[in-house]
């Protein structure tokens, strides 16, 4: 058998447990699960410099381990100066073992490399048990090299899961190791 990621594991051993229990389900497969994490970064100066697209995409693909994707604008917008069709960010969506493992780093090596961090605020959630969170600096991702970097830039990571309430969002992404704010 081959490698396993560490939260992957410790979902199927203990957490579907406690989840069950918490919330009385009678079937495994009832209890909620990580179905996907989407990482995207809006790139708004890329209007004026397609190169910012470049380092958009070199940077999410250094941090999530998959080769991201550019986004493309889907209308015309005067105002901004931009035209269908135009590369205005980057994305990457991870799903299986890289997801776990950008989890693991996510919550082991990044979040506590946050100034003054006191944990994510719990008001991310969308009612139907997805959640999101904007990170301001992608410097706090140990993979990006600060001297490389051209601008310091935020990106948005979206837990995809389902569950169908905020509160088995809540419980699920508490057990993976979210370090929520205690109010």
């Amino acid at each position: 058998m081959g490698y396993v990621p560490r939260l992957k594991e410790e979902y199927k051993e203990r957490i579907v447990t406690a989840l069950k229990d918490e919330f009385g389900y009678k079937n495994v497969m009832q209890v909620p699960k990580l179905q996907k994490i989407v990482v995207s970064r809006g790139v708004g100066a890329a209007v004026a410099d397609k190169k910012l697209i470049d380092h958009a995409v070199d940077e999410l693909t250094n941090i999530t381990g998959q080769k991201a994707v550019s986004t493309m604008s889907k209308k015309d917008v005067a105002a901004f100066k931009l035209r269908k069709g135009m590369p205005i960010g980057a994305k990457v969506t991870l799903r299986g073992e890289r997801m776990y493992e950008f989890l693991d780093r996510l919550i082991t090596s990044a979040l506590p490399r946050v100034r003054d961090f006191q944990g994510i605020r719990a008001t991310g959630f969308d009612g139907r048990g997805n959640y999101s969170l904007g990170v301001t600096e992608q410097i706090i991702f140990p993979e990006i090299n600060i001297d490389k970097i051209n601008r310091i830039n935020g990106m948005d990571i979206t837990f995809v899961t389902s569950a169908e309430t905020d509160k088995e969002a809540k419980s699920l992404l508490t057990e993976l190791g979210l370090p929520f704010k205690k109010n």
